[in-house]
């Protein structure tokens, strides 16, 4: 916040009779020490009546107390004013006094003890039962207290969809701004006085945001910011469990929200994921493959052969010595805590994994990429024309890429369908295009084992059959010329002659068409469903619907940062995070009844 935004936070004890507002901080700790020096264990005179303040005329003072510019006096337990020691309010005293006014009534300002609502047991907070760290991403160094603004934001969204859905339950969640990027130095001042002065303002930008995704990248300072957020995690947790000893042992939950880069520093931190451990592995594997590969002399073979086995006995003891210095040394988890879900908002993920040697596999778990033993539910959150996010279901099964993404509920949807309810649909489903013009031709045609495609936005073609699932399957592609090109270049080399004079025929070759060589067609019935096959144990990829006048070149530029006001994903958040509690209120009605 800059200094004309900081708002003080006073803890309140002494009130100015009419306006309510407290006293000073200092003055207000002084008089509440006197007053319960002088009166404590006496009981009030009059009933809790603020609505005429009575002058006391005629009154001597019982106590006085003096302060630095004003001094207090006190006419009863209940009645106490303050008065200014000025040299004009000296004066003005003494000549309304000489005039037959009291001292109260002519320049006193009575202070009441307590606000003028006498507080309840009701006022207090619900308990907090699940806690949310909400982490930033990149930009966070160009603006200072964006995440405190935008958490802010988030949690007055998520307040009113809870009053509004959740009113019924006795808990509550509370969302904590984690702020990781201003206390870190890196490279100091080196990048700036790099930085040419022409048209430097645009370049300070660049500095302070997109240099951030440069800095993570570099083996350098990547470790500088992967602890930086996880020491702030920690400490907030603490901090919380410090205020609230009953957090932890009535089982309280902690999730994580991250947005853009912060979901990356987040997901490594939890898997403590370590490039150098990947490079140890890549040139382990170049060493076997140059034994087998490579002629070379008996000599040397034998040399080589020699080396690889003394560093297969290095390696061996090194774990060894690890597994001994873990048995008798437990190492600290990197977490103090379990996370409950990690909500990933507008991340690009998917890409750092795919770029890592992620590869789709045969199993539909979440394992793959995150273990449920570090995290329970892993759910990726964007919106359709964001360009920074990506989805990670390609990365698990390959076939997913051609699976449109689960669509999060408007806040204001009546009786929503529940999530795990939702049956997976085609993208585009109708049967595979063989060529440029088949593929024309089928978006027009509706193919006879399926009905017409969907009345929704075209990703594009499933780009399955051309093997780039696992890096490019997590981007949603238009139909333009990118995904002509990718159907022309990607069948090229598999697509004959008769294919394509076939396609060219019209409706009367429809039927005789050719299936491209690859992988073929997914199942599915006449709804556009998908019928069982492979599927995942839960799906992962949530995507926002786009407004019916959204302008989707707009979208691209504004979408990136337009998750943290969203009731959609304020209701989306809270629907997970309040399961257990619903599902046993909605239990212990049916027991009732």
């Amino acid at each position: 916040f800059s200094e004309t935004e900081k708002i003080p936070v006073m803890r309140g004890q002494w009130f100015i009779d009419g306006t309510w507002q407290p006293l000073e901080e200092e003055e207000s700790n002084l008089i509440e020490q006197e007053h319960l020096n002088r009166f404590k264990g006496q009981q009030l005179q009059e009933s809790f009546d603020m609505e005429v303040s009575k002058p006391v005329d005629g009154k001597e003072a019982i106590h006085s107390l003096k302060l630095s510019r004003n001094h207090v006096d006190w006419h009863s337990v209940d009645e106490v004013y303050l008065y200014s020691d000025a040299t004009t309010s000296k004066i003005a005293r003494t000549v309304t006094q000489k005039l037959g006014f009291s001292k109260a009534s002519s320049s006193g300002t009575r202070l009441h003890r307590g606000y003028v609502e006498e507080a309840t047991l009701e006022d207090k907070p619900p308990q907090t039962s699940h806690i949310v760290f909400v982490v930033h991403g990149i930009g966070q160094k160009m603006d200072q207290g964006r995440i405190i603004k935008n958490t802010a934001m988030m949690r007055d969204t998520a307040r009113k969809i809870e009053e509004k859905y959740f009113s019924n339950l006795a808990t509550h969640v509370e969302f904590l701004p984690v702020e990781w990027r201003s206390k870190l130095t890196l490279d100091g001042d080196t990048v700036d006085s790099i930085t040419p002065d022409k048209v430097r303002g645009l370049r300070d930008m660049l500095n302070s945001s997109a240099m951030d995704i440069m800095y993570y990248t570099s083996p350098l300072y990547r470790d500088e910011l992967v602890k930086g957020l996880q020491q702030e995690l920690n400490r907030l947790y603490t901090l919380f469990c410090s205020r609230n000893p009953e957090f932890e042992e009535k089982g309280g939950k902690v999730s994580i929200v991250s947005h853009s880069l912060g979901c990356v520093i987040t997901y490594d931190i939890m898997t403590g994921w370590n490039p150098v451990r990947l490079y140890e592995q890549l040139l382990q594997k170049e060493e076997e493959e140059e034994l087998e590969d490579r002629w070379m002399s008996y000599e040397e073979q034998h040399l080589l052969e020699e080396l690889y086995i003394t560093k297969q006995r290095l390696r061996e003891i090194e774990e060894r010595l690890h597994g001994l210095k873990a048995s008798t040394v437990s190492k600290p988890p990197v977490l103090k805590f379990k996370v409950e879900n990690f909500f990933c908002m507008g991340s690009p993920l998917a890409v750092f994994l795919a770029l890592r040697g992620i590869r789709p596999g045969s199993s539909g778990s979440q394992d793959h990429i995150l273990p449920r033993t570090i995290c329970n539910r892993l759910l990726n959150i964007f919106h359709p024309t964001d360009p920074v996010a990506y989805r990670l279901e390609p990365l698990i099964l390959k076939h997913y890429s051609n699976i449109s993404p689960v669509q999060i509920h408007w806040y204001n949807t009546a009786n929503p369908l529940p999530y795990e309810h939702m049956k997976p649909s085609f993208l585009n489903p109708t049967k595979e295009p063989t060529s440029v013009t088949d593929s024309e031709s089928v978006s027009t045609v509706p193919s006879p084992t399926t009905s017409p495609v969907m009345v929704r936005r075209h990703y594009g073609e499933s780009i399955t059959n051309i093997g780039k699932a696992s890096i490019l399957g997590a981007a949603s592609i238009g139909k333009g010329l990118g995904g002509m090109l990718f159907s022309r270049f990607g069948r090229s080399s598999t697509t004959t002659p008769q294919t394509l004079e076939t396609g060219k025929d019209g409706a009367e070759g429809d039927d005789k068409k050719a299936t491209a060589v690859g992988t073929p067609p997914l199942p599915h019935s006449s709804s556009g469903f998908l019928e069982p096959i492979v599927e995942l144990e839960h799906r992962i990829d949530f995507e926002l619907r786009e407004g019916l006048v959204e302008s989707r070149y707009w979208s691209a530029v504004t979408s990136h940062t337009a998750y943290w006001s969203s009731l959609d994903i304020a209701l989306f958040l809270l629907t997970f995070m309040y399961k257990h509690d619903q599902e046993d209120t909605d239990k212990s009605n049916l027991d009732a009844i």
